[in-house]
């Protein structure tokens, strides 16, 4: 049989990027990457229309131009004969939603719609449904809902049925004008196969779907409101397939834009984090998995479901067959460290970095990696976009303490490293102290790549080694992996994706190894860490939601 290959799609939070793999090699052929032209409308619409505070919003528009963009370029620059192209599958942030009509066409593509926000994609870090979130926990606490325990006890308002409940609450007639509503990333695999095949991971992590149980019951929805006790059935479905099965095949004229044969196999869809783990080459419990972004998500499996308070969910084979996987995370990363360089810098610093030739990103992160560990007396907590786990409280904000007149940007920079890596540790700590293993940790993205120090940083913190996965584009390939799966052995591809991933995983030769010394000296910073966490994310001292009310009032009085 001829050499076959397979195309992976990850759609993120400013862009998306195609990879085209070979089979077996996991070799990159080629990669295309496509910024969404409308971005991230967290402030007003294309039309102008202003947006409440925590808003986030997309156009599914730009979604569709990535696949015809994106999938030609990655085609006609590997020289690839399509014939030999055996798969496509596709990853998203999650969850990210949408409402479609009858015809699964988004609202916000008809006129009469695109100046209403409930009409448009709620991105994954859409938080303006945190009141229907906290309805919804108080409602499943009272009723004793053994579901909740399943996510830490706490549903996020990033999640579906938050979401869903906003736009009931707010805007009843896009409601009722919604036949459907779906993930982002079941909707562009539907674009492409032209039937609707609901995925396992973001129905079980993002919709408190069960494998076992289901959706919650009827009577769970009717407590929350009346007019959802039918949501399922009427507005979702209870039809979910398996990652790695197939969603159906490429109809001809999406194949003819994207460059592709009518037939091909289109995977069912999958979430950017846990489509990761095969193509770092996990296919076992105690690995624990960073997908480092604007935000990270964090992703084990274990050998037993076990209840973990703050969690974002466990869910059977959510990311490999057979085993439970374990999902939290992180809101504020690489967000984090962009709203720094773009309010905190003096132009000095960047006329610097231009002199150096460097990026701003580099430029703090060399003169913070001069600093000795403690030099700068501050300490940051990472909540600028709330705290996913393991409080899973978005009216958390930011906090940094120790600052003199004496302070100086790197040393600021630095904090906000070392705040995301004590946020990890104490995801870690808690999985370990609610008996799910975590012997070491893999990282991916552009920033476990290119930040040595954010790494070293890192394994220092959680006194853990770090692998770091070999390819940039690594949500990518390992959808690419699960196309291949979904193709099967008969086309060229394979019968699982655990076969997959030891044959095309890939991590990079150098290991981060905490350095003992250095492991003593972040352990006294990480407990003034953890001090000012449970002070001010458990209840102690609630300044920070206070302010968050304050502010809210001012905007809305101007």
């Amino acid at each position: 049989m001829p050499q076959k290959y397979t195309i992976g799609i990850d759609f993120g939070t400013q862009s998306g990027r195609a990879v085209l793999v070979e089979l077996g090699t996991a070799r990159e052929l080629a990669t295309a990457v496509f910024v969404y032209p409308h971005g991230v409308m967290d402030e007003k619409l294309p039309n102008g229309r202003p947006l409440m505070p925590d808003w986030a919003l997309e156009h599914p528009q730009d979604y569709i131009d990535v696949l015809t963009t994106t999938v030609p370029q990655v085609v006609r620059e590997s020289g690839v004969d399509p014939k030999d192209i055996i798969g496509v599958a596709i990853d998203f942030t999650a969850c990210t939603m949408l409402g479609v009509d009858k015809n699964g066409q988004p609202l916000c593509f008809d006129p009469a719609w695109e100046d209403d926000p409930h009409s448009y994609v709620k991105l994954w870090k859409h938080h303006a449904a945190q009141d229907e979130a906290n309805k919804l926990n108080r409602i499943a606490a009272e009723r004793g809902e053994k579901f909740l325990a399943r996510y830490g006890g706490k549903i996020s308002s990033e999640w579906m049925f938050p979401k869903i409940m906003q736009v009931l609450d707010e805007d009843p007639a896009c409601y009722d004008a919604c036949a459907r509503f779906m993930e982002a990333t079941d909707w562009v695999t539907m674009q492409m196969t032209g039937v609707e095949r609901r995925n396992s991971c973001t129905a079980g992590y993002k919709a408190m779907w069960h494998k076992k149980e289901g959706y919650p019951s009827k009577e769970f929805f009717k407590a929350l409101d009346p007019r959802l006790e039918n949501v399922i059935e009427e507005k979702m479905g209870t039809e979910i397939y398996p990652l790695g099965s197939k969603a159906g095949e490429l109809i001809p004229e999406m194949a003819e834009k994207m460059g592709l044969l009518p037939g091909t196999a289109v995977a069912v869809a999958n979430v950017d984090a846990h489509v990761t783990v095969p193509a770092v080459g996990i296919t076992g419990p105690g690995k624990l998995l960073m997908i480092m972004g604007t935000s990270t998500c964090h992703i084990l499996v274990g050998t037993e479901e076990r209840i973990v308070p703050g969690m974002c969910g466990v869910v059977e084979d959510g990311v490999l067959p057979g085993l439970p996987g374990y999902e939290a995370g992180q809101s504020c990363v690489g967000d984090h460290f962009e709203w720094f360089v773009e309010n905190c810098v003096p132009a000095a610093y960047e006329r610097a970095a231009q002199e150096a030739g460097v990026n701003i990103h580099q430029y703090l992160t060399d003169k913070a990696s001069k600093l000795a560990i403690g030099e700068s007396g501050l300490v940051a907590l990472d909540w600028w976009n709330g705290n996913r786990s393991v409080l899973v409280d978005v009216d958390l904000t930011g906090l940094l303490i120790g600052c003199t007149l004496l302070t100086k940007p790197e040393e600021i920079y630095r904090a906000l490293i070392e705040a995301t890596a004590y946020g990890t540790r104490m995801i870690v700590d808690n999985f370990v102290e609610h008996g799910v293993p975590v012997d070491e940790l893999y990282a991916a993205g552009g920033i476990a790549q290119k930040n040595a120090l954010m790494m070293q940083i890192y394994a220092d913190v959680t006194n853990r080694e770090i692998r770091i996965a070999a390819s940039a584009q690594a949500p990518a390939v390992g959808s690419a992996m699960h196309a291949a799966v979904a193709a099967g052995r008969e086309r060229g591809g394979y019968d699982s994706i655990v076969e997959a991933a030891q044959e095309m995983g890939r991590v990079m030769e150098h290991v981060y190894r905490p350095i003992p010394e250095n492991v003593k000296k972040y352990e006294r910073l990480y407990q003034e860490y953890k001090i000012l966490h449970d002070t001010f994310g458990r209840g102690a001292n609630d300044v920070m939601k206070r302010l968050k009310a304050i502010r809210e009032e001012a905007i809305a009085g101007k």
